[in-house]
């Protein structure tokens, strides 16, 4: 009997895939979505002929990256939480500027240190108003940085620098001496009584004023009296735009004399004379030493370093006596002088109070 041999034919060998087709397989492959990670089965139950299919080395670089990645994990760090939340990255400061919480350092942020434009004010540089001005208009510097905040607390031994324009700003203020007469009110109008500042006009200046200033209407803005003189006294009253001026006259540890001439009616004896010296007590307050002596028969001299209201009148009343003239005729070393009643003169450059 004769064997029988089966031989393939050509047409039933596969054929190869093709480069193009080849090309699309490896294209859907890598669009295909991932299937989720399948936990290993225990290694117990795997059939010894099982082996875990070994992968391409670049490829499993790749899965460990990505499985490495904390994004990929699901454990996004914060600065990637918040952009993801649509909160935009914080701006880079300017080359060469400074952060806003950086302009006063860290000494200078103790709660126990005074503010800036009062630190200024004890120093002498102008008053706390204009300190507020200086710092809001950027012409205030704390160790060499520019600080334009009100309200930011400062070391003493901090360094406080003035740029030019607020000392320009400084020097084109003015003081005002008037000799006030009787019947005004050194201050705002009150109870029908006229402020002694509506005499500050330019034709009520005084002809025989040594200062060469030249008036301007900027110089009746915030104009203000530093001290108080009664309604019914006389004398040397003092107007200033300056706040170191202000500061000095009417500061509470103002130190400055205020020399008053006072008509009076009563008798003094020595120790009425003693108690207007030194002794006496107004609202609970006992009063500063005081130099006071007869300037003639019916007129006491008076010389205070300090100004409680109508504080002559008050003594004179505790001693017997009754005022029926006072005069201001001298505050610091600045004089009345010649200075006719009801008008004003501009202080000189030479004087000081």
């Amino acid at each position: 009997m004769a064997r029988l041999t089966l031989k393939p034919t050509p047409n039933a060998t596969p054929k190869a895939p093709s480069m193009r087709a080849k090309r699309a397989l490896a294209q859907s492959q890598r669009h295909r979505p991932r299937a989720p990670p399948v936990a290993p089965a225990d290694s117990s139950r795997r059939a010894p002929s099982e082996a875990p299919a070994q992968s391409h080395p670049a490829h499993a670089r790749k899965r460990s990256a990505a499985s490495a990645s904390p994004v990929a994990s699901g454990e996004v760090p914060d600065r990637v939480r918040r952009r993801s939340a649509g909160a935009a990255a914080p701006a880079a400061p300017a080359r060469g500027a400074r952060p806003a919480d950086a302009l006063v350092s860290s000494r200078h942020a103790n709660s126990d240190h005074p503010r800036l434009s009062k630190r200024m004010g004890e120093l002498g540089l102008c008053s706390r108003r204009e300190a507020d001005e200086w710092i809001v208009n950027g012409w205030v510097k704390v160790d060499g940085a520019v600080v334009d905040v009100l309200g930011v607390r400062v070391s003493p031994l901090a360094t406080i620098e003035i740029a030019d324009a607020a000392a320009r700003h400084q020097s084109e203020q003015v003081t005002i001496v008037l000799n006030k007469p009787i019947g005004y009110v050194s201050g705002q109008a009150e109870d029908g009584h006229t402020p002694a500042s509506v005499l500050i006009t330019p034709e009520n200046r005084w002809a025989g004023d040594p200062s060469r200033t030249t008036f301007r209407p900027a110089h009746l803005r915030g104009l203000a009296p530093a001290g108080r003189l009664d309604i019914d006294s006389t004398g040397l009253i003092v107007f200033t735009q300056d706040g170191r001026v202000a500061k000095r006259l009417i500061g509470s540890d103002s130190e400055v004399e205020k020399e008053y001439l006072v008509r009076v009616e009563g008798t003094l004896d020595a120790e009425g004379m003693k108690l207007l010296q030194h002794g006496l007590t107004l609202d609970g307050v006992k009063l500063k030493p005081a130099r006071v002596s007869w300037q003639n028969e019916d007129q006491l001299r008076f010389v205070l370093r300090e100004g409680r209201k109508r504080q002559i009148r008050r003594m004179c009343e505790l001693v017997g006596l009754v005022v029926t003239g006072l005069k201001r005729v001298r505050s610091g070393s600045v004089s009345l002088g010649p200075l006719p009643v009801g008008k004003w003169r501009y202080l000189r450059s030479d004087e000081r109070f």
